[in-house]
């Protein structure tokens, strides 16, 4: 079995971190293929959502309402796509999966942030292309301040 990559993560991936409770932590994503996006990772290690406590889902409920809240203050997000997609660890000889999900904020009308403008409500454009339009990350220390200071 492989290691874990959110098990063993680096003070640099830590520094992502927006919020934390009991059972989960909240990051901001280093790559905005999605202006806003996050991730929520379960602080112990399992490999299913079957094998989530009563609760551990009623805690995630609490930081849905909080996520979803935050960016709809901050960005004026219309809306939150949520995924919890494990494909990539099952690339590797001996997937060792662990729970995470993505929150991707959508957007009506073009925001800006930043400086920089973007707009991708219910967008069909690829990934790579949606990338490599408005993705800057130079206004992730900016934008981590802002939803720190509504996690408190």
């Amino acid at each position: 079995m492989s290691a874990c990559e959110w098990c063993n993560l680096s003070d640099e991936d830590k520094k992502y971190i927006l919020f934390e409770d009991e059972h989960w932590a909240v990051y901001l994503a280093d790559k905005q293929d999605y202006v806003g996006r996050c991730i929520i990772v379960l602080k112990r290690h399992a490999g299913t959502l079957s094998e989530l406590s009563v609760a551990e889902w009623t805690d995630f409920q609490s930081i849905i309402q909080r996520v979803e809240s935050c960016l709809k203050t901050t960005l004026g997000a219309d809306l939150c796509n949520w995924t919890c997609l494990l494909n990539n660890f099952y690339k590797d000889d001996n997937p060792n999966p662990h729970v995470h999900l993505h929150c991707r904020p959508r957007y009506s009308v073009k925001r800006r942030i930043m400086g920089g403008g973007f707009s991708e409500l219910f967008s069909e454009i690829s990934p790579p292309a949606r990338r490599s339009q408005f993705r800057s990350i130079t206004f992730l220390p900016e934008l981590q301040l802002i939803f720190v200071g509504l996690f408190q």
